[in-house]
């Protein structure tokens, strides 16, 4: 750990690239991703997947190394890394692991195995009577394993399942919270037409006002990695902690349809007046947290927001639209038809399907249109108008509005949004601090996957320090 205080392409060249964007295309969609499931830069196509064997250079080496392809490698290592918090069990993750290299790794066989997994745990176990505290934790369990599957879904035989095994995991989430001591107070907070689901989780019923913290999840993210990432790190420090859905996550995006939104002081803002009404919270001690893609979104209502005391970026992200490769971004011209023919004309005949389904996965929270043509198995068609709401996520020009204490995290191999932390950090004129999670102690990678503990008490460690 490290810590420290304190033009577009066009004409001919263009279509240079695009031709080693069809030729490589496995290589240039997979490059990055926007929070799960995304391949490392330098890692392989999936036709040169690399040897399970450590590698000079490896960011995944040895025991590390869960599946050949880094895709699905990572989202297996996060499964593996919230055993810390009961969010998952060692051996269950391992077995399924096994049982999917043995049967051949792809999407369907992930998405089949985590999803059986899943429903196991949601029956009761066999030859013994479960009580209230076994079935509370297989719950949560099965929460963040039907959250496996759901990821990969796209790219499976049954694309067409996705709502229904969003649905199964927020069961079990929802059984899991209902089982708690005390159970989080459940809500629908007001916003647009589309209200937030919301769970408010405390160390106790009583009234006395404490510190909370607004836990924010990245673009596919779903709310077992809040559990994992911040509520009981915030319950054992006696503090609140406020899980919720907003545009373009849970059950905003898959049920009611509602797409990512550029402006999420607009989403916190309410989360923070509902707050603010209740006896048991300090009004002047709510912190805010981003994982993932939520290093952009929370900032971003932290610049507008007075209400926040703190905020942690995790990692730093000041402009999503650079976590797609370089030859995706030169499709975009200022043409929406220009644009929309290169798409369906010069690339998506040329896609593979491993690198089609990734495309699928990352542009459905930006386009309702796009999420359904995936269900239907279909590649979608408007490249453009997605792209535009994606780019409109950049805030280098607003981060030096915040003006509260604020972390920037930032991971050793991060390999979604290389350099953004620091350039936030670097940006940010108010009171800040820098943290990176290396690879010594077991934390690198996006989101530090294997070790969220650490990454835990990182941030509040600092959060306690900052509000008290």
């Amino acid at each position: 750990m490290t810590y420290v205080s304190a033009d577009r392409v066009s004409g001919p060249s263009r279509r240079a690239a695009l031709a080693g964007l069809v030729g490589g295309a496995g290589a240039a969609v997979l490059a990055g991703c926007t929070s799960q499931g995304a391949r490392p830069a330098n890692a392989p196509t999936p036709s040169g997947a690399r040897s399970p064997q450590a590698q000079a250079g490896d960011p995944t080496p040895g025991a590390m190394t869960l599946f050949k392809d880094p895709a699905f490698n990572f989202n297996g290592l996060l499964a593996l890394g919230g055993s810390g918090a009961g969010s998952a069990e060692v051996g269950e993750v391992l077995t399924a692991v096994n049982a999917i290299n043995k049967a051949g790794l792809s999407s369907q066989t992930y998405v089949e195995t985590f999803r059986k997994l899943g429903d196991q745990l949601m029956e009761p176990p066999e030859g013994s009577k479960p009580d209230d505290q076994t079935t509370r934790f297989r719950a949560l369990r099965a929460a963040q394993y039907y959250g496996q599957a759901l990821f990969f879904v796209l790219g499976s035989d049954d694309p067409g399942s996705e709502e229904d095994l969003y649905k199964a995991g927020r069961g079990a989430w929802d059984k899991f919270c209902d089982l708690c001591d005390p159970a989080p107070v459940k809500a629908n907070v007001p916003y647009g037409k589309t209200p937030l689901p919301v769970w408010f989780f405390r160390p106790d019923p009583s009234n006395t006002r404490r510190p909370t913290v607004i836990l924010t999840n990245g673009s596919d993210g779903q709310n077992v990695d809040m559990w994992t990432y911040g509520v009981p790190a915030a319950l054992e420090r006696g503090w609140n902690a406020l899980v919720y859905d907003g545009p373009g996550q849970g059950q905003l995006l898959f049920v009611d349809q509602v797409v990512f939104t550029p402006t999420w002081e607009k989403v916190v803002g309410p989360l923070v007046d509902w707050l603010s009404k209740r006896s048991d919270v300090d009004a002047s001690k709510i912190g805010l947290t981003g994982l993932s893609m939520a290093g952009d979104l929370a900032p971003r209502a932290a610049a507008f927001e007075d209400r926040i005391a703190a905020l942690v970026a995790m990692p730093g992200c000041v402009d999503p639209w650079l976590g797609f490769p370089a030859e995706i971004r030169q499709i975009l011209t200022p043409s929406k038809e220009e644009t929309n023919e290169i798409w369906n004309k010069e690339v998506v005949p040329q896609l593979p399907p491993d690198a089609a389904a990734t495309m699928k996965k990352r542009i459905e929270p930006f386009s309702i249109p796009a999420m359904l043509s995936a269900r239907e198995g279909k590649m979608f068609t408007d490249f453009y108008t997605p792209a535009r709401l994606i780019q409109s996520l950049k805030i280098t020009d607003v981060v030096p509005r915040i003006k509260m204490p604020t972390l920037v995290l930032d991971y050793e191999d991060e390999q979604f949004y290389p350099g953004q932390a620091q350039q936030m950090f670097d940006t940010l004129t108010a009171p800040k601090d820098y943290v990176k999670l290396t690879a010594a102690q077991g934390a690198q990678l996006h989101c530090s996957p294997m070790a969220p503990q650490l990454h835990c008490e990182v941030v509040f460690d600092w959060l306690q320090g900052t509000l008290g």
